[in-house]
């Protein structure tokens, strides 16, 4: 025990986020969601179609920006058209993730992904960075919504896993919603600085820290850390 009371432990299953925390995939998603609003002939502000949409799912933030649940449905329908063909290759690995990836394997680490983007989009995206070897599972939503919230996805994460004890997992993630789906789980979560989060939005959220640069996020998974999380 440390002198506040809480414990510290290393972590032994590390569960990642992808968009804004492993690729920089702005200018895909973004891309093909301003072609699926032109084709759709879509009036919209351009600030509308922001990096503040970028990492909860597209069924939950569009509908901020449409109105219509048919209009919305469709939205999403072209995008995902734009986004197969095109964008969801236009995405790349931040400086330094690769060699984080192979360390975590070669350390023996048990790593999985946990992304509220399409499974479907994100198997095609570990394949086309050949990070195939590096994850134990990949989860994501199902096209149909089926995990429509990161607390779903993490729990399907965790359950292929072999339900392990959340004192030694730890959730990796950009978003205030990768902090709160996690510590539904009783997992913590350590959040980067690098993606798409608002200023504060994951200190204020109960991220256990939030690290500015991947190195610092590999001496986090490498050593002990506080594995309080707040509000339990």
């Amino acid at each position: 025990m440390t002198d506040d009371g809480s414990m510290t432990r290393t972590f032994e299953t590390v569960l990642f986020d992808l968009d804004g925390t492993l690729v920089d995939s702005a200018s895909g998603i973004l891309g093909s969601l301003h072609a699926a609003f032109d084709e759709l002939g879509l009036e919209h502000e351009r600030a509308a179609l922001g990096r503040h949409l970028l990492g909860p799912p597209l069924h939950a933030t569009l509908p901020r920006i449409i109105d219509d649940p048919e209009t919305a449905a469709a939205a999403v329908s072209t995008y995902r058209r734009h986004y197969g063909e095109t964008g969801v290759y236009d995405c790349a690995p931040y400086p330094g993730i690769d060699a984080l990836l192979a360390a975590l394997r070669d350390a023996g680490m048990r790593v999985a992904l946990a992304t509220s983007k399409a499974d479907v989009y994100a198997e095609r995206i570990v394949a086309h960075h050949g990070w195939e070897d590096h994850f134990v599972t990949v989860v994501g939503d199902t096209l149909d919504a089926g995990r429509p919230t990161k607390a779903a996805v993490v729990g399907e994460a965790l359950r292929r896993l072999g339900s392990p004890d959340p004192a030694g997992v730890v959730m990796v993630g950009d978003r205030s919603n990768d902090v709160a789906g996690s510590r539904a789980h009783g997992v913590g979560c350590l959040g980067v600085a690098w993606g798409y989060a608002e200023p504060g939005e994951l200190a204020d959220a109960g991220a256990l820290t939030v690290l500015e640069s991947v190195a610092d996020l590999a001496v986090a998974l490498s050593v002990t850390a506080d594995r309080s999380v707040p509000g339990r």
